[in-house]
């Protein structure tokens, strides 16, 4: 297992964040978004302590997919102690994004709804899917609330609920179920525990013999709030 990123400065503070999120620096000068652990509110539903190793897994995860659509994520040990260091992405912060959701969502949002369903994340909003300036990637951040026991997923996507996964997305799904198999759920009880490591195991399985998006849940909020 490699070693956390040593980040040696912190420059700045994201000021809207819930949770404690700060730009740093590692030795080279490379800039990050470091979430340290002990700057994380507390949640009545989510494990202390626990959000930064779920934006890690997140990364992983996506990555095993081959979907690539959050940016590299890792274990960091900063001026505030343990947490994650997510690559820093200049946003465009001219795009507007809302014709990516009206009046219907964009095919580009499919890598990210099929995350989400994996991932159970319970706090996909508008905002968590940013551009990249000048390349015009878009990228899913945000991804701290995910991996829990209990369905969760809530979502601004609920526009694709009842259609098919795209095939090569499923091909993705199941490249994870493999790795699932071999090594990352290990890697997921170790970070988190055995419980979300089987429930993940089990999301994906389930997603693999019914492949559509699910529709809305009738019995909690199926949508963040604030959606933005």
């Amino acid at each position: 297992m490699a070693a956390p990123l040593d980040l040696v400065e912190v420059v700045g503070r994201m000021q809207y964040a819930s949770n404690i999120t700060l730009l740093a620096l590692d030795v080279e000068g490379c800039q990050w978004v470091y979430k340290p652990e002990r700057g994380e509110e507390p949640l009545w539903d989510f494990p202390s302590g626990t959000l930064a190793r779920r934006e890690v897994l997140a990364y992983e995860i996506s990555t095993a997919m081959g979907l690539d659509i959050v940016p590299r994520t890792v274990e960091a040990e900063g001026v505030f102690g343990p947490g994650s260091a997510q690559q820093f992405v200049d946003e465009d912060v001219d795009y507007d994004p809302r014709p990516l959701y009206t009046p219907r969502l964009s095919e580009l949002l499919w890598p990210f709804a099929v995350f989400d369903i994996v991932a159970n994340n319970a706090d996909r909003k508008i905002g968590h899917v940013l551009r990249e300036r000048g390349t015009g990637r878009l990228w899913a951040i945000d991804n701290g609330l995910t991996f829990h026991v209990e369905d969760k997923l809530r979502t601004v996507m609920w526009g694709f609920a009842g259609s098919p996964i795209p095939d090569d997305l499923l091909e993705g799904v199941e490249r994870l179920a493999a790795r699932l198999d071999d090594d990352l759920s290990d890697r997921v009880a170790r970070l988190l525990s055995g419980a979300e490591a089987g429930a993940l195991i089990a999301r994906v399985t389930d997603l693999l013999d019914r492949p559509v998006h699910p529709h809305p849940p009738q019995d909690r909020p199926p949508v963040p709030w604030p959606v933005w």
